[in-house]
């Protein structure tokens, strides 16, 4: 079986001979034909992803055919349609037992923790697999990073008519605002890229934009008649972001930080009371954020074809990939295409 791996920082490898893929209880065979490449497999490419080691198959925004299956309750057959939900969880932990699976305490993520999707089959527990018929086979691949958005929004409490601050104009970030605007939130877009504020201009629909380079308090003070946004999302995994992120926040709001930085985070302590903040993570998705963008796509309200700005075939990744991370390149989003 063809697959691509990582062996070291700065390496892919195409192999011709990866181990076949084995069934156990509970699993079926998954044909892969979409590849999403994520800020995850960048990071872990350029060794800067927490949690991971080397070599791994790289690859968790799936989607595929079913090639192999048993009897199960889910109705899923040889030949349907799916995407993939790469979190393997335990089941077991205080987190699954709350309902949090999203957080289990023995996380393993496709492609992070464990060998992911960048090769032709998997073996995949049906109970994380997601049936998009009527979706094509890029809908049904960003499914995965869009979730991680819906996620962060549930996670938020976020409330139709608030007024909602998205720091960092990555594929997430810009995913994160698309998914407030469906909550019906007011949403702000702050990046350092002026080009790709205006992608959120017209893709995301936000409704003002901020250059963070450009004095952004007084910009936000001016959008907000002096309150600042009550929920703010950092989705840059950039410390100095993070850390200023506090001060963007109103009174009685909610900060929540949807990407991840290897390094500690502090803050004002005063501050942070005066506020009377509430500080979240948010970590991966569940089937339910899914679901949600599953409705937000059959709605019409995420142009999926407009989110994806590269692809390539299977066999021009490698060669690509480098590519993929030079700013001139103004990726979005890069999808990789396997199989007929």
């Amino acid at each position: 079986m063809k697959g691509i791996v990582c062996e070291e920082i700065g390496k892919l490898t195409l192999h011709e001979d990866l181990p076949e893929p084995i069934m156990g209880e509970g699993e079926a065979i998954i044909q892969i034909r979409r590849i999403g490449i994520c800020g995850t497999d960048l990071h872990a490419y350029q060794g800067n992803q927490p949690y991971f080691t080397y070599p791994r198959v790289l690859g968790h925004e799936l989607a595929g055919t079913i090639e192999t299956i048993g009897e199960n309750d889910q109705g899923l057959r040889r030949g349907d349609q799916v995407s993939i939900v790469p979190y393997m969880h335990c089941g077991k932990c205080i987190a699954c037992r709350n309902g949090k699976c999203n957080c289990c305490v023995s996380m393993k993520v496709y492609g992070v923790h464990i060998d992911g999707g960048m090769r032709e089959r998997v073996s995949v527990p049906i109970s994380h697999l997601l049936k998009t018929e009527g979706l094509t086979l890029d809908q049904s691949a960003m499914l995965e990073p869009l979730a991680i958005g819906a996620h962060a929004i549930r996670r938020s409490g976020l409330v139709a008519g608030e007024t909602v601050l998205v720091i960092g104009a990555g594929p997430i970030g810009i995913g994160v605002m698309a998914l407030a605007r469906y909550a019906g939130a007011k949403v702000i877009a702050m990046d350092v890229n002026d080009e790709r504020l205006s992608f959120c201009e017209s893709w995301a629909k936000v409704d003002h934009t901020v250059n963070a380079l450009q004095q952004p308090e007084g910009q936000l003070l001016a959008l907000t008649d002096g309150d600042y946004p009550s929920v703010v999302f950092d989705v840059t995994g950039n410390v100095g972001s993070m850390t200023s992120a506090f001060g963007l926040t109103a009174h009685g709001g909610r900060l929540v930080y949807v990407g991840l930085v290897k390094s500690d985070i502090t803050f004002n302590d005063p501050d942070f009371h005066k506020r009377e903040m509430t500080l979240l993570g948010s970590r991966n998705a569940t089937k339910e954020d899914f679901d949600y963008v599953l409705d937000a796509i059959n709605d019409g309200y995420i142009d999926v074809n407009g989110y994806i700005s590269h692809r390539c075939s299977f066999g021009d990744m490698i060669d690509e990939f480098e590519n993929w991370l030079k700013p001139e390149m103004k990726v979005i989003k890069a999808v990789v295409e396997i199989g007929d």
